[in-house]
């Protein structure tokens, strides 16, 4: 089952995409959204195109693990994708995806000031690897 994972701003939104067995995820475009209207509709664009069948919406929680702004906003925008797309969407805890996003860019000698895209697509990359570890290990526990 191809997941789509969507690192969500008002303005950048990385996406990252797995492989038809879950297994592997890897980064796409990192869109540049007018409004919300236009970012729903571009990721149910891209969601038809990559043949998703379930979409992960990052939630930005607070580092105590509460929801802030942002998470509100993360949450209404999944419950708005999910309206749009008919896929199930989820949202799934981000917390530090973009600081090791970033590690990672920097690790691989990309500076973020000079291409913030690619921070945002490494994110979406983090945060669709962790979905998938947390589902594989449902799958061996039997949950």
């Amino acid at each position: 089952m191809r997941i789509l994972a969507v690192d969500w701003g008002e303005r950048r939104i990385g996406l990252a995409v797995s492989d038809p067995s879950g297994t592997l995820a890897s980064p796409l475009a990192t869109l540049v959204v007018r409004d919300e209207a236009d970012a729903l509709e571009r990721i149910a664009k891209v969601a038809l195109e990559t043949e998703a069948e379930r979409i992960v919406v990052g939630l930005p929680l607070l580092l105590s693990g509460v929801r802030g702004e942002a998470a509100l906003a993360a949450e209404a925008f999944a419950t708005r994708l999910a309206e749009r797309t008919a896929l199930p969407v989820e949202t799934y805890d981000e917390r530090l995806t973009s600081a090791l996003g970033e590690r990672l860019l920097r690790e691989s000698g990309t500076r973020r000031k000079r291409d913030k895209g690619q921070l945002d697509q490494s994110a979406a990359v983090t945060l669709l690897d962790s979905f998938l570890l947390r589902l594989s290990h449902r799958r061996r526990d039997g949950a």
